[in-house]
């Protein structure tokens, strides 16, 4: 068993799986025996949680920090800064909350785009490279659930978890800022078509502003427990429109020049929230609700990646709002006025409560400087503008580099390792399994073949930037 001052650490991964702290477990203690266990010094981040009242929290960290094993107990030593950061000041959660995070982060804006990589794969293809890339996630999901209280390993430099949660959280943010702005205005521009043409309309910079400054006045809520309702309301937003938007794409008459024809257009936070202990692990609710979590992502991404080429083939272009923006344009004559509204305001309330999940890393982030150097909690008032600041950062971002969905492809390959090769990486780094072994051949191998898949995706992109081009232009959107 590893001694007091072992550390562990955990893997980094995509979006929808952020990081926090939790203390690891040392074996029994012995008769009459006060025995420390040892810390965690990494950060998972799931977002699982529930809202708290400000006396929860030193309940929460007292029941967290003590635990009895027999007639013994044995006290955690946890720094107390994790009391002081959103993402760790409460350590109660469940299956449910897990369930309803990795539902509003899993199903992102980006689905509103897998149509197109049907365009460019084919039927087959799509449809295969679709379920193995959902299996693929899902396998590495449950190696990083699995880790999280592993008792063997050794600390990795924080470079490579940090700068791949920050460049992932900041990214999805400001995708998130177009994306969310642009069905605000299609929302707008349904509602008040008849006079739209007669009034000045707003300009992409303001709207990116209006979503902007809603992101951040529902960012000042305190900490991730606080978010869980919002994250709730997400994860019923996110099933919504994906369904609306299949359902009215399939039930309409397709546009007269559909085409199928492969084209050239291509394509944890909250653990640290939860209890855990010898007894209850924290990883056997966390995988109960991320089963449960991912059986919806499914029937959500299947039918929608399915259905839209089905209805739109070729007609998909790669724009900010994809989908969204298609059944606009090509069922926006015979589709009720309600049901177009409804669904944009859907995707915009989605993108909102999106926002909230992926931004949290980097306020712990900013938060963590502060409460390092100071050692103490961080004021409201400089919560609240490290919050306003890191909005500002976004927007400016957004409307600086106007053309960073045509880079969507550099961009996601430089990410793909996060999701599908450490995870495999820090298995083996952290369990150890005996060499030449199944779990040792499918680590390596999953691993390096994401690492490859990053490298073609990357150089792919890289190739078609060089000889298709992208329209350059700064602060033009």
């Amino acid at each position: 068993m590893p001694s007091s001052s072992d550390q562990i650490s955990s893997a980094p991964q995509q979006l929808w799986w952020l990081f926090s702290q939790s203390p690891l477990l040392v074996g029994p203690p012995t008769e009459g025996a006060m025995i420390p266990k040892s810390p965690i010094t990494f950060h998972v981040m799931t977002p699982i949680s529930y809202p708290m009242k400000k006396g929860d929290n030193v309940i929460n960290m007292h029941s967290y920090l003590e635990e009895d094993i027999g007639n013994n107990v044995i006290t955690n030593k946890v720094n107390p800064q994790e009391a002081w950061l959103p993402i760790t000041e409460s350590r109660s959660g469940n299956a449910f909350y897990a369930a309803f995070h990795t539902l509003c982060s899993g199903i992102g804006f980006q689905a509103l785009m897998l149509p197109l990589a049907f365009s460019s794969l084919g039927w087959t293809w799509g449809i295969t490279c679709l379920t193995l890339a959902f299996i693929w996630q899902l396998y590495t999901t449950w190696l990083l659930i699995q880790l999280h209280e592993s008792e063997n390993g050794t600390r990795l430099g924080k470079l490579l978890s940090l700068f791949p949660i920050m460049y992932l959280s900041g990214g999805t943010c400001v995708g998130l800022i177009m994306f969310g702005s642009g069905a605000m205005k299609i929302f707008y521009e349904i509602v008040c078509e008849p006079t739209c043409k007669e009034v000045n309309p707003l300009t992409t910079l303001e709207w990116y502003m209006v979503f902007t400054c809603c992101a951040v006045i529902l960012a000042q809520l305190p900490n991730l427990n606080s978010i869980a309702l919002v994250s709730l309301i997400g994860s019923v937003t996110a099933v919504g429109y994906c369904t609306l938007i299949w359902v009215v794409s399939v039930s309409k008459d397709r546009p007269t020049n559909v085409s199928y024809e492969p084209s050239d257009v291509g394509s944890h936070a909250a653990r640290g929230t939860m209890p855990t202990s010898s007894k209850q692990p924290s990883r056997i609710p966390m995988w109960r609700g991320v089963q449960f979590a991912y059986v919806i992502v499914g029937m959500c991404l299947f039918p929608l990646a399915i259905g839209g080429h089905w209805a739109y083939g070729n007609l998909i272009i790669p724009t900010n709002n994809g989908l969204l923006k298609v059944l606009y344009k090509y069922h926006g004559h015979d589709t009720s006025k309600f049901l177009l509204c409804f669904t944009s305001l859907l995707v915009v309330i989605h993108s909102l409560s999106s926002f909230q999940i992926y931004a949290m890393p980097v306020f712990d982030n900013l938060e963590s400087r502060y409460t390092s150097s100071k050692q103490k909690p961080c004021p409201r008032w400089l919560r609240s503008g490290f919050r306003a600041f890191f909005g500002c950062l976004t927007v400016f971002i957004a409307f600086a580099l106007p053309f960073l969905p045509s880079l969507a492809g550099l961009l996601g390959g430089i990410a793909l390792p996060l999701t599908l090769a450490y995870p495999c990486f820090m298995w083996i780094q952290i369990k150890k399994p005996r060499g030449l072994s199944i779990m040792w051949y499918l680590n390596w191998g999953l691993g390096c073949l994401g690492i490859l898949l990053s490298i073609l995706l990357v150089t792919g992109a890289i190739w078609s930037i060089v000889i298709i081009g992208i329209p350059v232009h700064f602060f033009k959107p």
